[in-house]
Parts: structure tokens; sequence; C-alpha cells
């Protein structure tokens, strides 16, 4: 046998080191990838840090000039009269700093709820990039699922971990805007009828009658979203029973009707798919209560050719799709409706117009014989 032959001993070890050349240069190319993604993540990280710490200086300067306003308002008010020019310039400059005071504080609280949500953004961002490092690295198998056994590829199971994230962090959003905020004004009513208690007591009780209506509303905003948080009942109910749930849920907050017409069978979805719609519909209906003044609202479900269908449709406002559409930022409803749709594969689409209602439909591929 020749020394150069590939089965020699020489061509054998020859073609080995080939081998191992190749793979180091995998193994190369591989680690580089986790390295970048981690030099990434850990920059983003310290980014994130400088923003969180930027946030806290502006919150700390928040608190202490709604101190500073509280002690100015609880401080007895210089008596202003024609007769004594001097005190009523210096009830002038109080009110003057009072007010200034007061425009600053809410500059700041707008401002915050700003920053508040792009540091949810980065920070969203970041454990994106984390979980996708755990992908890369070989030796953690936390986020990874035997495919075999249920069918989801690994780039379902990062969608799934985003979503969840992208959910936490609406709702996170949706808290600041509302109930947050109305707490927030409601501490501003307080102050003010403090103030005026002593010195027109119809003022005070009409005052006192408009926040009991705020603090009632808001309850009901609560209670929406204690609604949202808390595990579905579709194991109790079945889709139809749970979507019967969101549906009177919404018309004793709103009063006004809403139809069901609830013709395809829920049974035909997997328990994912369930999840999505029931979650859509929850969405869909609070869109309705918030946005579009509507006197009649319709959900329904039925089967067309290869598909499960859900309509949301109502009579109200509508909007104009491109335009909300740019905002992006405000279009939390939306996003989280057609992320829902994308992790089960389905098709989701608005249809709406300024004064011609809107229409929410999702579209389910379930296949010829299910159908």
């Amino acid at each position: 046998m020749r020394d150069g032959g590939p089965y020699t001993p020489n061509g054998m070890d020859a073609a080995r080191g080939a081998s191992e050349s190749r793979d180091s240069r995998f193994d190369e190319l591989y680690a580089e990838a986790k390295s970048t993604l981690g030099y990434g993540a850990n920059n983003l990280r310290s980014v994130t840090e400088r923003y969180r710490e930027a946030y806290h200086d502006v919150l700390g300067r928040w608190h202490r000039l709604r101190d500073e306003l509280e002690v100015a308002d609880r401080a007895p008010r210089s008596q202003a009269n024609v007769v004594d020019p001097a005190a009523a310039a210096e009830a002038g400059a109080e009110d003057a700093r009072q007010r200034a005071l007061r425009a600053e504080v809410e500059r700041l609280t707008a401002d915050l709820g700003r920053h508040q949500q792009e540091l949810s953004k980065l920070e969203l961002s970041v454990r994106s990039m984390e979980n996708a490092w755990l992908f890369l690295e070989r030796g953690d198998s936390s986020l990874l699922a035997d495919v075999a056994g249920d069918g989801l590829a690994t780039d379902m199971q990062m969608r799934i971990v985003q979503a969840q994230e992208a959910e936490r962090s609406r709702l996170a959003q949706e808290v600041h805007d509302g109930p947050a905020q109305a707490l927030s004004n409601a501490i501003f009513q307080v102050e003010y009828i403090e103030r005026v208690l002593g010195e027109d007591v119809r003022m005070a009780a009409s005052e006192l009658r408009f926040l009991r209506e705020l603090l009632r509303r808001e309850l009901g905003e609560v209670r929406t979203f204690i609604s949202q948080l808390r595990p579905p009942l579709l194991d109790e109910l079945g889709l139809d029973g749970s979507i019967m749930d969101a549906v009177e849920s919404m018309a004793a907050l709103t009063g006004a009707p809403v139809q069901t017409e609830l013709k395809a069978p829920g049974d035909g979805l997997n328990p994912t798919q369930q999840t999505a719609v029931l979650r859509i519909v929850q969405e869909a209906l609070q869109n309705v209560r918030k946005h579009a003044s509507a006197s009649h609202t319709v959900v329904s479900t039925h089967l067309e050719s290869s598909s499960w269908m859900l309509e949301v449709s109502d009579d109200g406002r509508g909007f104009d799709v491109g335009a909300v559409a740019a905002r992006g930022r405000r279009n939390f409803g939306l996003q989280f409706m057609r992320e829902r749709a994308e992790l089960i594969g389905a098709q989701f689409e608005v249809q709406s117009r300024p004064g011609g209602g809107t229409v929410v439909r999702l579209s389910i591929p379930v296949g010829e014989e299910s159908a």
C-alpha cells in the first residue's frame, strides 16, 4: 500500500487533521457570533443603566418640586386688597410662584411618563438580546424544547418569549397612562379641595362629586386590567363561554348592547389558538369601549373554506388605520392583537374609516377536514 494513499496511516492522519481544522473554524465562528451578541447586550445594558440613573434624577426632582408645592399650598395665604398694595403684590407673587411650580410639576409628570416608556423598551431589548445569547449558548437549554416532543421550532420559542415580554410592557404602559395618571390627577384634585373648603363650601362639594366620578370610572379600568391578568376561563367555560364572559363584562361597563353570533366550534382549535382568540376578543372590546363610542357591537365566529374566522365589528366613530399605524408609539392595542395572531400563524386585519365603524378580523388556518 502506498504511503500517500487515503487509507494509509499518513492519509488518515491528514484527513483527520483537515476535519479538525474545519471543525475548529466552525467553532471559532460560532464563538465569534456569541461574543458579538454578548458584547452588544453588555453595551445596551450599560446604556440602559445610565438611562435609568437619569430617569431617577428627574424623578427625584419631581418629588422635590411636589413637596415644595405642597408646602406652598398649605402655607397661610397673604390677603391681597386694594388698600395695601404691598400685600397685593406679595399675594400676586405667591400665586405666580405656585402656578409656575404646578406647571413644572405637570411638565415633569408628562416627561416621566415618556421616559418610563422608553426605559421599558430598553429593558425589553436587553432581555431579548440576553435570550438570544442563551439560544446560542450550547451549554444552556433552558429556553429550548424538544422539537419532536411539542412540535415548536426554536424561532417559535423565541417569539413566545418576546410576545410575553411585549405584553408585560404593553400592560405596564396602559397602567401608567390609565390608573396611575388618574390617581395623580386625584391627588391634585384633593389638594385643590383642601384649599377651597374653607372659602367656598359649594365649590368644594362640586369638586368632590367630580372626584367621586373620576375614581368610580378608574375603578372600572382597574377591574378591566385585573380581568386581563387573571388566568383565562377557557378550561372552565370553553372558548364560547369565555367569549360570552368578555362580552357580558363589556356590556356591563358600557351599557351598550353587544351581539354574539358564535357559529364556529371552539374545540376545533388547540389551546394556544383558543387563548389567542380570547385575548384578541378582549382587546378588541377594550378598544371599542375606550375609543369607539359605539352604540352596537357584534362578536361573531364562523367557518370559511379552510379557516376559522373571528370578527369584532362596531358602528363607532372609526379611525384612519394608516394614520394610527404611523403613530406607532400609541398603537399598543393593535400591535398586541397582531402579535397574538402572528404567534399562531393566523392572518389579522383591521378595516376602519373615520365615521364608518371598525371591523377586526382574525383568520386561523384549520385545514379542509376541520372546516
